[in-house]
């Protein structure tokens, strides 16, 4: 080796360094592409998750504000087992504002498609001024109720608390959850 002229040296590290190219190095840039690849691929996915995950922080939040809405609801739409609750509370309206309830007589429930409609016959004596006023607290009350069919006459034998009769119907509603039974009938 020793002999050599200076571009035998020279072929010589030319092979080293080939084989060290081929070897060490060729292996370690296929790695080192391999890895960039799966890191772009990551960072695709990461995106993509973030994305995703925006999304469902906004489902989170519509579900949130829905909720907050069905409770508000619930209180204007009782449930069935409240109803009976509801009637006393009217029934205790009336009694605060110094009307005789002469009839009160709910009727049949109308089945609809989310809700039921529940008519209660009233028939209520006292004077004008009393029936504004529970008419204006029953306004104000948390649940929804209509009136229907009002009439108001004067009474025969009229007193001081005691100057007309009114006679109406007030409806109430029950929210109707649809059971698997009639959502199948439905299809």
């Amino acid at each position: 080796m020793k002999d050599w002229p200076w571009y035998g040296y020279l072929a010589l590290v030319a092979i080293i360094f080939g084989l060290f190219f081929f070897l060490y190095i060729k292996p370690k840039n296929e790695e080192i592409n391999s890895i960039k690849t799966e890191r772009m691929d990551i960072e695709r996915e990461i995106i993509t998750l973030r994305a995703k995950k925006e999304e469902m922080d906004n489902i989170e939040e519509e579900i949130k504000s829905m909720t907050l809405i069905l409770r508000d609801l619930e209180t204007i739409i009782p449930q069935k087992r409240e109803i009976y609750d509801i009637l006393r509370k009217i029934q205790q309206l009336a009694n605060d504002s110094r009307l005789n309830i002469d009839k009160f007589t709910p009727k049949g429930e109308i089945s609809k498609e989310f809700y039921i409609e529940w008519p209660i016959a009233i028939e209520i004596t006292g004077n004008y001024h009393n029936l504004a006023t529970f008419f204006d607290r029953l306004s104000n009350f948390s649940r929804l109720f209509n009136i229907e069919d009002f009439s108001i006459r004067a009474t025969r034998d009229q007193s001081q608390s005691i100057t007309i009769s009114a006679k109406s119907t007030a409806k109430t509603y029950i929210f109707h959850e649809a059971t698997p039974e009639e959502e199948k009938g439905n299809q």
